[in-house]
Formats: structure tokens, C-alpha cells, sequence
């Protein structure tokens, strides 16, 4: 893996912790604070910041807005930093205040769908078959139907490269290669749930890099 996206990883990861969520604040708000976070770190965004709360974190794709945050809702956070032509990408879902009891369960198969997939990473593995292992256990809990994306993508000069973890990709994963695993449960009207993290490939199996 090359130095400059490690910096880029340990950029995000920066903004990651020092981002501020909290009842009455703009969505637009939290990604100007990205925004400027990364610019602190000589990084500029690797591509649109993602910034949906409530009813919104359902879109998968949710650019900011000018809604404001509210206490008990989801905050789904995707953003990466550019580094001299290198990218990150990585994502977070919080919930402002005290979590409801399904928001916690849906973290929580998120989560696991995540951590299944991941186990699967190795050197000669399908990528298909690391689409199966998330999707497979958000099926079992019976949220099969709200997983509407594919499990992940490439990433290293542009935010979505090859290979892509989906289900129709047989291409078998390489040594060396960074890849990033995103389940995500996304339910209209009521809101989504996605965690994204950066994994480098590895004969043993995987590294995960954030």
C-alpha cells in the first residue's frame, strides 16, 4: 500500500474523532467541519461528504443539507480525505442521545455483517463471495430487502475502483489490494445504518486499515 493513502487513512481517521454531533445542528454544518478539518490536515475531501440524519440517513447517497439534527435521530457520516492523489473513505452511523432499541439492533447486524465479511478477505477469495458473507447474515435477521447496495469497492487514485464486492463479480482478490466493506440497512421513513471501513488484502487474510 502506498504511503500517501496510509496518510490519507490517518487523515479521515483525525476528523473522524474530533467531529462534533449534536441536537440542533445543520447537516451542512457537520460536513463544513469535515470539510475544514481536512483542510487543517493538508487533505481536501476525496469526494461529496455524505451527512444524513433522521428519516434521511435512509438514502444511501445523502449529501448535506440544510436539515437540522435532532435528539434520538440516526447520523449516517461518509466522508475520505484526498492526499496528494491518494483516497480514504470511511464511514460512521451515530445516534444523538440515547439509542432505541432497534436502532441498537440494526447497528448491531450491521455491525456483524461487517465483521463476517471481513473474515472472508483473503488472497484468491471471489469477491462475490465476501458480498455473500454480509449479505447472508442481514438476510437471516430478516433485513434482507433494506441491504440495496453492493458490500464495497476499490479504492486508491479514485473513491469506487475495481474490484468491486458485489454478487455478480467473480474476480478473485490480489495481494496488496485496498478495499473498503460497507453494509448498510437503509428503511424508508424510519432511517439507515451503514459502517464502512478500509481493509488491505493480505495472504493471510486481511489488514483492516481504519
Amino acid at each position: 500500500m502506498n504511503k500517501n493513502q496510509l496518510k490519507a487513512i490517518q487523515i479521515a481517521l483525525k476528523v473522524l474523532s474530533s467531529i462534533k454531533i449534536k441536537p440542533g445542528l445543520k447537516e451542512s454544518t457537520v460536513a463544513a467541519q469535515i470539510k475544514a478539518l481536512l483542510k487543517k490536515y493538508n487533505a481536501k475531501p476525496a469526494f461529496k461528504i455524505i451527512v444524513g440524519s433522521g428519516r434521511r440517513s435512509a438514502i444511501p447517497h445523502c449529501f448535506a443539507a440544510n436539515k437540522r439534527i435532532k435528539k434520538g435521530e440516526l447520523v449516517v457520516v461518509d466522508f475520505g480525505a484526498l492526499y496528494n492523489g491518494y483516497r480514504s473513505d470511511i464511514t460512521r452511523t451515530f445516534v444523538v442521545g440515547k439509542p432505541s432499541q432497534k436502532q441498537k439492533k440494526i447497528i448491531k447486524i450491521v455491525k456483524k455483517a461487517q465483521a463476517r465479511a471481513i473474515k472472508v478477505v483473503k488472497v484468491g477469495e471471489k469477491c462475490c463471495e465476501i458480498d455473500e458473507a454480509a449479505r447472508r447474515y442481514i438476510k437471516s435477521k430478516g433485513y434482507g430487502k433494506y441491504f440495496i447496495h453492493s458490500t464495497g469497492h476499490g479504492i486508491e487514485h479514485k473513491t469506487h475502483e475495481a474490484p468491486k464486492i458485489s454478487s455478480k463479480n467473480n474476480r478473485k482478490l490480489k495481494a496488496g489490494t485496498v478495499i473498503c466493506i460497507e453494509p448498510g440497512i437503509y428503511i424508508k421513513g424510519w432511517g439507515g445504518v451503514r459502517i464502512e471501513d478500509m481493509v488491505l488484502v493480505t495472504k493471510k487474510g486481511c489488514k483492516v486499515l481504519t
